[in-house]
């Protein structure tokens, strides 16, 4: 609205096909939902931090495991812990889904958990909203989603008995979450319309849009 005459289009693909497409400059503004690491930066790669976004553990609703420490989510996703029981619930084997290869939401949970390269998945998906459904539909089911796409119909558990919020995400006591990120090229500028959107997304006035969506806003 307040930008009439610029038009911007975006591709949802996972955070490693977006810088992909933003080094073979196919794109001007690779999205990632993770922090970038030292090689992409390396490479020429800039990170605009547009936000802060918490990683929700989920299970169904039907579940009455509440709480989980970081070492039991750790065991959990690296199959050394493999049934309800083992955490207070009832005696079934846990079910443990994730995302793809290549999700920034995959590669924040997973390095902050520990468990890089190291989970025992029972099924890898391609969206965070196919994980939610997934869990959704099955009892014995353990996932993560973005903070800003969990709804009401799973259930969301407690890491180190803080639940994973807007507040805790913003003042660090909620330990699972990942910068959502603009990635810029370094080697080459952005057209002026480019530049003004993350000039926008990076703005005090871009917050409470940032805050509706569910997400923590970095500028205010």
């Amino acid at each position: 609205e307040s930008y009439p005459d610029i038009t911007v289009t975006a591709e949802y693909t996972g955070s490693g096909a977006g810088l992909e497409s933003l080094v073979g400059g196919k794109t001007d503004i690779g999205n990632a939902s993770r922090a970038l690491k030292d090689g992409e930066k390396e490479s020429g790669a800039v990170e605009n931090i547009v936000a802060i976004d918490g990683i929700a553990v989920i299970t169904h609703t039907s579940n009455t495991v509440s709480d989980l420490t970081s070492q039991q989510l750790t065991d959990i996703y690296t199959g050394k812990i493999t049934n309800w029981v083992d955490l207070g619930g009832a005696d079934e084997a846990i079910v443990v889904l994730g995302r793809e290869a290549g999700s920034g939401t995959r590669d924040g949970f997973e390095s902050i958990v520990d468990v890089k390269d190291s989970c025992k998945y029972a099924q890898e998906l391609t969206a965070t909203g196919a994980v939610i459904s997934a869990v959704e539909a099955n009892p014995l089911a353990i996932g993560y989603a973005s903070l800003s796409a969990v709804g009401d119909t799973v259930a969301m558990v407690t890491v180190e008995g803080v639940e994973c919020s807007e507040d805790t995400v913003k003042d660090g006591s909620y330990k699972i979450q990942r910068p959502f990120v603009f990635v810029t090229n370094k080697s080459a500028a952005l057209s002026e319309q480019a530049q003004a959107f993350v000039d926008f997304a990076t703005s005090k006035d871009a917050a409470d849009l940032i805050r509706t969506a569910g997400a923590v806003p970095v500028n205010e």
